[in-house]
């Protein structure tokens, strides 16, 4: 069962927002949308937090392959959310340490959740280094890998996508629409003719992204908890949102020094020489949308870094950002090689579309954040050409 009152907190908070910026009245639809997601968190049936994992899943996928003008998907398939998922759970695959030994958090009511434990088996065969990233560990056996895939995706459609929008015994699809139902069997998921593509309804994709910046904190929340109940003996609440969903814990010295040979020294934030701790930033904050991808990430000092915290960058910095990616440019062919020397990871048009997705959706009222104490409207307009 979720959080008692996550309903009405969101919507509150919603109605807050769209009064200050006078939203249409269909934005008011985003709100019906996301108050029957939280209903659905409230009183839909979780004996594992796949449902959980499909949400974010879902949202990360809209915001990813959101269009040039920040337009949400209308379609997504099962194999792209089985991706997205292997993604969401690969660092819940660390023994989480505690005065009761170390062990891989139960995710399921019966034992532990079967894509946790394919993902657990994957890495442990074809990894065991708790550092490792999940892109080295595709790259190391991708033949694995996609077998991996192709397991966490019968599963997905097999298990949460048709009961996902169940309340109750009631079936109330208002997310998507697939083209199966519970019961369905695998020989008949793995041949030719199975549709697998998941059809969003009625906007949904639009909801999901505006909605983003709420929502994934609260199903955030409501996962953590019920990780905790399941592990009571051996974990605190407190500790287990951050372990869950904070940032990985990767090794990033691999590409400090050359993201700083990149900004030649200085702060991506105030471009002043950086004499003392340098940090790496993630510039579309890692509480909006997780990526660790080259592109997203910029160097900065500590002053600067302390204060954006968890804040959306100002269009100067979203300007400068965009031009160092921009193709046949000096900086471009930097990052290239930074990705060649490094095996880093690296997505750049995934990323670009998540920070249009956010971004060109901002409402003009919306303070961006230019340097420490110092913010600034979101002019759309200048957002629009900077990530055209």
């Amino acid at each position: 069962m979720g959080s008692p009152g996550a309903c009405g907190l969101l919507g509150r908070e919603l109605e807050t927002v769209i009064a200050a910026a006078h939203a249409p009245d269909a934005d008011r639809g985003t709100i019906a949308f996301g108050e029957r997601l939280l209903t659905l968190l409230d009183l839909g049936s979780f004996t594992a937090t796949y449902k959980y994992a499909v949400l974010l899943a879902l949202i990360d996928l809209c915001l990813e392959q959101s269009d040039g003008a920040g337009g949400a998907p209308t379609v997504l398939t099962t194999r792209q959310l089985a991706h997205k998922t292997v993604e969401l759970y690969w660092g819940h695959t660390i023994p989480f340490i505690s005065p009761a030994g170390e062990h891989i958090l139960r995710q399921s009511t019966g034992g532990q959740a079967q894509i946790l434990g394919l993902i657990a088996r994957f890495r442990e065969r074809e990894v065991g280094d708790p550092f490792t990233t999940l892109a080295e560990a595709r790259s190391r056996d991708p033949r694995a890998f996609q077998r991996l895939v192709e397991a966490v995706e019968w599963k997905l459609i097999e298990m949460p996508l048709p009961r996902l929008q169940m309340v109750g015994t009631r079936h109330e699809p208002f997310v998507y629409q697939i083209g199966w139902e519970v019961g369905v069997i695998r020989r008949a998921a793995g041949g030719p003719d199975f549709d697998n593509r998941i059809h969003l309804l009625h906007g949904a994709g639009d909801h999901l992204v505006r909605l983003a910046g709420l929502l994934r904190p609260l199903v955030q929340r409501e996962w953590a908890s019920m990780v905790a109940r399941l592990n009571r003996e051996m974990v605190e609440e407190s500790r287990l949102e951050e372990f869950l969903f904070g940032t990985p814990r990767i090794r990033l010295d691999r590409v400090r020094a050359p993201l700083r040979d990149l900004q030649e020294g200085r702060c991506f934030y105030c471009e002043q020489l950086m004499s003392g701790p340098v940090e790496v930033d993630h510039f579309v904050p890692w509480t909006r949308y997780p990526d660790n991808g080259l592109d997203n990430l910029v160097l900065s000092d500590r002053r600067c870094n302390n204060a954006k915290r968890n804040f959306l960058p100002a269009v100067e910095h979203v300007e400068r950002w965009r031009a160092r990616s921009i193709p046949g440019s000096p900086s471009a062919e930097i990052i290239r090689r930074v990705e060649q020397d490094t095996g880093w990871e690296r997505h750049p048009g995934r990323t670009l579309s998540v920070a249009r997705a956010i971004y060109l959706r901002l409402p003009a009222h919306a303070k961006l954040w230019v340097a420490p104490d110092e913010f600034a409207d979101a002019d759309r307009a200048a957002l629009a050409s900077a990530l055209a």
